[in-house]
């Protein structure tokens, strides 16, 4: 169930990166002018390191999208592009997958209902089957795939082919505590967000809250980052954190760091969904 608001099929969003040169931003921008593009938002960002120029342009045309693509492909040959035309707003499907925690699950599924957020969630898959009851809660179809060393192939075998019989975009894991293979990783490079703690100093194993209170830590974070093969290491998105000192239990670092995973988590869906990141290498360029 959704309350997101009605896409205008007129409006589009182009998102594009390729070699820095002179002449990027006048060749794109003549190039709406002369379908009549009205240009309402325009970021653009050239990359001294990769030596790469990203863009972003929110443009309203009534020209056909066909022919904007047409026309769209001759200019990336010419630039050397990776570009994407979409419609902006529209709902980018989705599919979360979790295992028992369930605060990032809850947080997008309301966000969706209640604010609009960018994304349809097509289904929930999980190792468990404890969080059924809030999948159908917010009438989303829900898939119990278990998840064992003899079984994990098959398992991962059953999630790409609900990715295609749904036609799904995006998958987020929403503490999805299982660790995805290196060949998974790659068949969905640019498609997979994850979302973990982050500490200073790094705490990981079982009950890191707990290590992080030894520690007196007095920051809490977590990073929302595309999934790669490295575990932990991909392209991050967002990151946020929370003060903490000495008068906070373990059970208040759990309770700070589940708000925490909530937004991080939810402004990198959203950003993703509404094109505004691109990949440069390890890094990711985010025009918000």
């Amino acid at each position: 169930m959704s309350s997101t608001s009605p896409v205008d099929p007129t409006h589009l969003v182009l998102t594009l990166s390729c070699p820095d040169r002179p002449g990027i931003v006048a060749a794109v921008a003549g190039l709406l002018a002369e379908h009549g593009g009205n240009i309402t938002e325009s970021q653009q960002f050239g990359d001294p390191l990769s030596g790469l120029f990203f863009m972003r342009v929110q443009v309203t045309t009534d020209v056909p999208v066909t022919q904007l693509r047409a026309d769209l492909t001759r200019l990336a040959a010419r630039f050397e592009m990776a570009w994407q035309l979409d419609v902006a707003g529209r709902p980018v499907r989705t599919l979360v997958m979790v295992s028992t925690t369930a605060h990032c699950l809850n947080d997008l599924a309301f966000r969706q209902r209640s604010e609009a957020l960018p994304i349809d969630l097509v289904a929930v898959v999980s190792n468990h089957d404890l969080l059924r009851p809030m999948a159908d809660f917010y009438g989303i179809p829900f898939h119990h795939v278990p998840v064992t060393a003899a079984t994990k192939a098959a398992a991962e075998e059953r999630l790409l082919a609900l990715v295609e019989e749904l036609d799904v975009e995006l998958v987020v894991l929403a503490r999805y505590m299982q660790i995805l293979s290196d060949d998974l990783c790659r068949r969905l490079q640019g498609r997979v967000i994850n979302i973990h703690h982050s500490f200073l100093p790094s705490f990981k194993g079982a009950r890191p809250y707990a290590q992080a209170h030894q520690r007196g830590v007095k920051l809490i974070g977590a990073t929302a980052h595309y999934v790669t093969g490295d575990l932990d290491e991909g392209p991050i998105i967002e990151q946020d954190v929370e003060r903490v000192d000495h008068t906070h239990a373990v059970q208040d670092l759990v309770a700070l760091g589940q708000d925490v995973e909530r937004r991080a988590l939810a402004r990198a869906v959203r950003w993703h969904a509404e094109h505004r990141v691109l990949l440069d290498g390890n890094r990711t360029i985010v025009f918000r």
